[in-house]
């Protein structure tokens, strides 16, 4: 993902601190390199809170994360019960709707919400690993 366009999401703070020890790995920092150049109006966090390490309450990891698509597939392997409580659980969690968004692969599943999704499993008696259907590298704007 190196040398790439980054697509900042709307309202991401911004970090422009150059002397920060762990700036050439902060998410924030590498967006604001790309954006200084180029943009009238940029969200910041203030540097009177940032500290100067790895120990910053904003700071971002750079290093893309793997995100998931979709569970049909092993949808398909549970058992009929398995799959209704499997079923109900996550739509209790996630709202009807974007459970089924993220069933079928049109929302991407962060690594916390791929560990929810394979403990739900777990706990109605799926016993093999649990796999996603596609697996993809993203930056993680959000965590």
């Amino acid at each position: 993902m190196e040398n790439k366009k980054l697509e900042i999401p709307y309202g991401f703070a911004l970090c422009g601190d150059t002397e920060c020890a762990c700036a050439g790995t902060c998410l924030r920092h590498i967006a604001y390199l790309q954006q200084v150049e180029t943009a009238k109006v940029m969200t910041m966090v203030n540097l009177r809170f940032c500290a100067k390490d790895y120990t910053c309450a904003f700071y971002r990891d750079a290093a893309p994360v793997v995100y998931a698509r979709g569970f049909t597939q092993m949808q398909k392997r549970m058992l009929p019960d398995q799959y209704g409580k499997f079923l109900w659980k996550l739509m209790a969690y996630f709202g009807r709707n974007p459970y089924f968004e993220r069933r079928n692969g049109k929302r991407t599943l962060p690594p916390g919400e791929q560990e929810l999704i394979a403990e739900v499993a777990r706990q109605v008696g799926v016993t093999e690993e649990f796999k996603f259907d596609k697996y993809e590298y993203r930056y993680n704007w959000k965590d």
